[in-house]
């Protein structure tokens, strides 16, 4: 409770409860946006407005514009006393003496400016201003936001806050809707559209103005800046050698180029390295340039063999299609009894959608998604889909992050519960929105996403980039014509390298990425019994391992558990199986390190695990080694994430975030515990693996937190902190040390409360991925 708030509260609704539609705010010292509203409507009714609204519209900014600044000697008391109350409000100090615009109140107001990016030497408050300090919009850098960020924001304040249709944005540091509007009308104002008439919107005149306005290396200017703004807006991309980033520029140099040609790539664009058309659309906007070419589709309609043959010749080679309908529906858009056939007869790949509904908030809970996984897996095993087949399900509404939080996020964490009480047979994918797929992924783990693009309107596509893991995004509807036969087509993009759909090979009972990976196991036992070895289990994890985990990292891990057997891997590489590098986890859809599993698994059978507050040479050898590892990354890290916590709950065990402990390398940490204790206990690897991805890995995060940790958080922080601070095995103290870094600060020369933030997030990371 912040007294001043408080005294803000009282006073609004003392003062004006009586004025006829007058909405009183709660009087509990908290700043929001009620208290807001509630000054807004004071600030009307003195301006003599009588219909009173919580927006700060046009009239209420022209007769404030006719009265002019407000600043010292202002007449109306009552307005200087809402606008201090207002800054209050936002943190800043309004004034000494309410009703007065006095020293404190122009010195506030010239901080504020500054925040904001504007010229802090004039300390009158324009109406424009005015406007700024009755949002919630905050001009500090907030924790999670990047200062890249705030400076465009500043920025695109300064240069354009007086233009007509342009209004002070937020300088937080987040990309937002409002960010993006404002960087919309700034390529307008200087494309030359007259300023009343820049509406932010992604029409003709924008769409001529960047064609007129492409850019190549050499480039300057401030089309430079406004392009590399986007860029930044844009975020890391993700590329094989880890994410690419650039920073706001006036010359178009090497760097941008690089940054230029990665976003192309993950675009699905053509890589040119330059500002051209397609890539300042796909910077600016959800659907980017919807007549681009592209080879994938989807449709509600039936394909025929002559729709088909058209598709192909058109250039489409993958068709999105549903699975099922509601009971009630009179669509009729599920795939029908040989369509399936029709489809691969014609060249085309599947990608199967599920929805029911899916267009209100009421269509979304927990049980809801678990039911809706159920049967689309029975729909899916209907058709033939083999084992490891995506299937995207549906949020079709503009969803708000706050109903995502509430109801969205619950219903896929249904969807992977209904599909993991089917065995898992299938991967969970998510369609809707830019930032409905994005949070999906985060926190319900959806293994790829299907972006609805071309709704470039919806509030969870503007300011938002593209999911990491996207595979299609629809960027066009249309109606196509096959010979005559007219049908409703959407265009859609797709990622090359990521869910590419369901061919022929995919249905109809064709070995499953799990079945490849078990045999794989099984010809390396039965090579290792051929080789004659005592302990052929050991033998498998240690050529698993081989050799990232035995001479990459010079000889730390031989003087963690031990060297392998070299003529035993001399052995299974002249008379085994050919080595597989990575499996794609038959839960997540996400592909998984082999050598990183054989670590883990090798580490524990010899070394075995430690107990409620202690750790061995094997947990370091999985689950450890990681968390020493993200601890370096995390002190590493942006000021911002000061907080070890915050830095978990954004950075741990994510798909689609880079880290050094993302969720892959937790499946093999967890993988590899479970499979090392089960072969300690006497099971020969080849079965413990089958046990385990037969149906033991739809609960490993359950099973490794109950014996591992005994099922208590409290056990999981006291491992952790034992891990990070424990010198008892000098052995494990080196490893640790090397595995941070001599010049990174030591978790034991750390605050203490900053270090239990850290382990608390990561026990809360596990527990809740264990419930």
């Amino acid at each position: 409770m912040d007294q001043k708030v408080l005294n803000a509260q009282q006073w609004v609704n003392a003062t004006y409860h009586a004025v006829p539609g007058y909405q009183p705010c709660t009087e509990n010292g908290v700043t929001g946006w009620a208290t807001m509203f509630s000054l807004t409507h004071a600030l009307q009714h003195e301006l003599g407005i009588t219909t009173l609204s919580t927006n700060f519209g046009p009239t209420t900014l022209s007769l404030l514009q006719q009265r002019g600044d407000v600043r010292p000697g202002y007449g109306n008391s009552n307005i200087i006393r809402i606008l201090q109350h207002g800054l209050f409000c936002k943190g800043y100090w309004g004034g000494d003496t309410l009703g007065v615009y006095d020293s404190s109140t122009l010195n506030a107001v010239s901080d504020l400016k500054g925040d904001a990016g504007l010229d802090p030497s004039n300390s009158f408050t324009q109406p424009k201003v005015f406007k700024a300090i009755l949002t919630m919009d905050a001009y500090v850098l907030l924790p999670g936001g990047s200062q890249e960020v705030r400076d465009i924001q500043q920025w695109l304040n300064r240069r354009y806050w007086t233009k007509a249709s342009s209004f002070i944005i937020p300088s937080e540091g987040f990309y937002s809707r409002d960010v993006q509007t404002a960087l919309m009308r700034a390529l307008q104002y200087e494309f030359g559209v007259p300023e009343d008439q820049a509406t932010g919107n992604f029409g003709p005149t924008t769409q001529n103005g960047l064609r007129a306005h492409q850019l190549s290396s050499g480039s300057t200017g401030v089309f430079v800046q406004l392009f590399s703004a986007a860029c930044v807006f844009n975020g890391a991309v993700p590329s094989g050698d880890g994410p690419v980033r650039t920073a706001f520029k006036a010359t178009f140099d090497t760097l941008l180029g690089d940054y230029v040609r990665a976003f192309q790539s993950f675009s699905a664009l053509a890589v040119t390295g330059r500002g051209d058309y397609q890539t300042w659309a796909q910077l600016l906007i959800s659907c980017g340039d919807p007549d681009r070419p592209v080879a994938a589709c989807d449709t509600r309609f039936h394909i025929t063999p002559s729709r088909a043959q058209a598709m192909r010749a058109a250039g489409y080679a993958t068709v999105g299609r549903y699975l099922d309908e509601d009971p009630d529906s009179t669509l009729d858009k599920e795939i029908q009894p040989g369509e399936l056939d029709v489809i691969f007869d014609g060249g085309l790949r599947v990608v199967p959608i599920s929805q029911y509904g899916a267009r209100d908030l009421g269509d979304f809970t927990y049980s809801q998604g678990f039911q809706h996984a159920q049967r689309a897996h029975d729909r899916a095993a209907g058709y033939g889909f083999n084992p490891g087949v995506v299937i995207y399900f549906a949020v079709d509404y503009d969803a708000m992050d706050e109903e995502i939080t509430s109801n969205i996020v619950p219903y896929f964490h249904g969807v992977q519960a209904g599909l993991a009480s089917k065995g898992k047979r299938y991967i969970a994918g998510v369609y809707g929105s830019r930032n409905v797929c994005s949070r999906v992924t985060d926190e319900a783990y959806a293994a790829y996403s299907f972006v609805s693009g071309m709704s470039w309107g919806f509030s969870g596509n503007l300011g938002f980039p593209m999911p990491a893991n996207w595979s299609f995004t629809q960027i066009k509807e249309f109606q196509f014509s096959a010979g005559g036969d007219v049908f409703d087509l959407d265009r859609d993009a797709q990622r090359p390298g990521a869910d590419g759909g369901a061919g022929r090979s995919d249905v109809g009972g064709a070995m499953s990425p799990v079945e490849w990976y078990l045999r794989y196991i099984d010809q390396l036992y039965a090579t290792a019994q051929a080789y004659g070895s005592s302990d052929p289990s050991l033998r498998v994890m240690e050529f698993l391992r081989f050799p990232t985990y035995v001479d990459t990292y010079n000889q730390g891990w031989k003087v963690l558990i031990g060297d392998v057997d070299r003529a035993w891997i001399d052995y299974a590489q002249q008379h085994g199986p050919q080595r597989m590098t990575t499996f794609r986890d038959p839960f997540y859809g996400i592909a998984v390190d082999v050598d990183h599993f054989g670590a883990a698994a090798n580490s524990i059978y010899l070394k075995d695990a430690g107990g409620a507050d202690s750790v061995t040479r094997g947990d370091f050898g999985g689950w450890g080694g990681d968390l020493c590892t993200f601890y370096r990354e995390w002190q590493s890290s942006d000021p911002r994430y000061s907080s070890g916590e915050a830095f978990c709950r954004d950075r741990l065990a994510k798909i689609t975030v880079p880290s050094t402990f993302a969720l892959d390398d937790l499946i093999d940490d967890v993988d590899g515990y479970l499979i090392g204790m089960a072969v300690r206990g006497g099971t020969p690897i080849n079965q413990a693996m089958r046990a385990h991805y037969g149906g033991g890995h739809l609960t490993r995060f359950g099973s490794f937190f109950s014996r591992r940790h005994n099922g208590r958080i409290a056990d999981v922080e006291s491992a952790a902190r034992s891990l990070l601070l424990a010198d008892s095995d000098l052995v494990v103290a080196g490893f640790r040390a090397g595995l941070i870094g001599l010049s990174c600060p030591q978790p034991s020369d750390i605050p203490r409360d900053d270090l239990d933030s850290f382990i608390s997030g990561y026990a809360k990371l596990i527990s809740g991925l264990a419930g």
